[in-house]
């Protein structure tokens, strides 16, 4: 316990300290996201490389804090790869095939260092493809989310949060310990990217993210007294899941390639309705609370219990998505 604590306040301080430092050398690099009036509303040029304060923070705090394992490196090299991916894409230079393949990389590394969906159930290639398509699905779901201030970064910190407390729970030190450095890098960044963001994650961050968290996920263990309760991180994870299979749907319905950008995405639709961008990203925090709770719950209901809450939060999730649907915007 106070070696995840001193990890976490490490993370934190390093976070805190590090990214006026990101933000000002993207300044001097000319490293910014400039407005255009269509998707970037924002009246001045925001500096980028957020995303590598985040990262700084949380390897250094893991690596004066911590001994790696085969996992944890598998896991970094992975990250590292995501943040070498995300720079090169904020300078404009790397073509969305290439950004795949790269993340393909990233988590091919993942699997030869041990880190993949082990369902017993499933045979070994089934659990290789479903490893491949979560990551994946994870990478550009928080890509996807990055969409205003604060509400990549918060909800990521609130996922990492419970991931921390299952492992905790479930007495795996390696697992609390990476989250506890996520979390703690995330919250000492958010002090600069809630709105009004000085500073942005950008791919750099997003990308790191999206592999990290998907990693960690993988690397926990759920299924005890429920064998299903390997559905929690779907739950832990759930707002960035339903962010990106919301707005693919909805792209892939208006005839849009859905990896195109267009200010159709949950947050925007919930600012539509009247709210403010403060109560919007709020209100998507709650609902990564609430979907955190429930996740670490079903770690201890009945398999015919945790089939009913399944079966209710999806119900939810489709409602809450027909009901955004409706909403109109450009």
């Amino acid at each position: 316990m106070i070696l995840t604590a001193a990890t976490f306040l490490v993370a934190l301080v390093l976070a805190l300290v590090g990214t006026p430092r990101a933000a000002e050398a993207a300044r001097r690099f000319g490293i910014v996201d400039r407005p255009d009036g269509r998707l970037k509303k924002h009246t001045e040029p925001i500096p980028y490389l957020g995303g590598l304060a985040v990262y700084a923070a949380f390897l250094v705090a893991l690596s004066v804090t911590f001994e790696f394992d085969q996992r944890v490196l598998g896991i970094l090299f992975a990250g590292s790869i995501a943040v070498t991916l995300g720079l090169i894409d904020d300078l404009g230079a790397l073509r969305p095939t290439h950004k795949l393949a790269g993340q393909v990389l990233a988590c091919w590394v993942m699997v030869k260092s041990g880190v993949s969906i082990q369902i017993a159930i499933l045979p070994e290639p089934i659990n290789l493809v479903l490893t491949f398509l979560w990551v994946l699905a994870i990478v550009n779901a928080i890509n996807f989310l990055d969409i205003m201030d604060g509400l990549a970064v918060g909800t990521s910190a609130i996922a990492a949060f419970f991931l921390w407390a299952v492992a905790h729970l479930n007495g795996e030190p390696v697992v609390e310990l990476l989250a506890a450095a996520l979390v703690g890098s995330l919250l000492g960044f958010l002090r600069y990217n809630f709105h009004p963001a000085r500073v942005y994650l950008g791919d750099t961050g997003s990308l790191f993210l999206g592999v990290t968290l998907a990693g960690l996920a993988m690397v926990g263990r759920y299924a005890g007294e429920n064998r299903i309760a390997y559905f929690s991180p779907l739950l832990i994870l759930g707002v960035p899941i339903f962010e990106i299979s919301f707005v693919s749907v909805v792209r892939w319905l208006r005839g849009l390639k859905p990896w195109l950008g267009s200010p159709d995405h949950t947050a925007l639709r919930l600012r539509a309705l009247g709210l403010g961008t403060v109560p919007t990203v709020c209100t998507l925090y709650l609902a990564s609370i609430v979907l955190g709770y429930l996740a670490w719950w079903n770690l201890f209901l009945s398999i015919p219990a945790s089939l009913v809450l399944l079966a209710v939060v999806a119900a939810g999730v489709l409602a809450a998505g027909v009901a955004l649907a409706r909403v109109r915007v450009s």
